[in-house]
């Protein structure tokens, strides 16, 4: 119940945050490039929703500025966002001084930014669907897609780009609990993303947990620079998250300066 309270307590301080907004604004912001799309060419779109993979490839278009740019960086804008809130009001004594551990408040507010990560998926989903049935809607004349939504694969594909944040979370977090200043992480992740863009053409590139979204949705379009490992990237972004979870605990429970 004490985790739950200070949950909630959490939450309600991420609703005054600039990343409530960015969870939404990112969310929809593909779907609505896609929509807008469409509808400036719906000559084409007769033939579009006439085809019996409608769904896959409106996915797979919807994905793919996702995957490699937005969703990294979005993770990295809204885990340092969250966890610079008591910096930049200066509440961590206020924080501490409260009849709650620090393995509550370390993991509570982990919890936040997962479940806001959930949120985000969710809504891009709604986008996606969105993106999808509008122009039947508004365009004359356009039949609604013949192919049967495949709810299993969406599913599955979100949950697997889901687990493939975890890493990003995890370190991005660690981070922003070690430094006042909310540049640092942001240039952190900024700088493990394009590093992680450069990395797509090594073999082991896999080391680094930034590419795992990026060679997922590359995996069956990698194109002739893209190395895919023969490894489990799924597997492998658990152990990153687990294991620097476990370190970014430790080093925020052992921090003398925790103000």
């Amino acid at each position: 119940m004490m985790f739950l309270h200070v949950f909630n307590s959490e939450w309600r301080k991420k609703k005054r945050s600039l990343a409530s907004w960015l969870v939404v604004l990112g969310a929809f912001f593909t779907p609505v490039i896609v929509t807008i799309a469409r509808l400036v060419n719906y000559e084409s779109l007769p033939q579009i929703y006439a085809s019996d993979r409608f769904w896959n490839l409106l996915w797979s278009s919807s994905w793919e500025s996702m995957a490699i740019f937005l969703l990294p960086l979005g993770v990295i804008l809204a885990t340092s966002l969250v966890t610079q809130l008591e910096y930049k009001n200066n509440t961590w004594k206020q924080v501490h001084t409260l009849p709650v551990g620090f393995t509550t408040i370390f993991f509570a507010k982990l919890m936040v930014i997962v479940v806001m990560m959930l949120q985000f998926f969710v809504l891009f989903n709604i986008g996606i669907y969105l993106s999808g049935v509008l122009p039947c809607l508004l365009v004359p004349d356009i039949p609604y897609p013949t192919q049967p939504i495949p709810f299993q694969y969406f599913i599955k594909e979100n949950a697997l780009f889901f687990i493939d944040c975890l890493p990003i979370i995890a370190l991005q977090y660690l981070i922003s609990l070690q430094f006042r200043n909310f540049l640092v992480p942001v240039g952190a992740g900024f700088a493990l993303w394009v590093g992680s863009l450069a990395a797509l053409s090594w073999k082991f590139g896999y080391v680094i947990p930034y590419t795992y979204g990026m060679l997922h949705y590359l995996k069956d379009n990698p194109g002739g620079k893209v190395i895919l490992p023969l490894v489990n990237v799924h597997v492998l972004a658990v152990g990153y998250f687990v294991g620097i979870t476990l370190v970014g605990y430790v080093l925020y429970r052992t921090k003398k300066d925790k103000s």
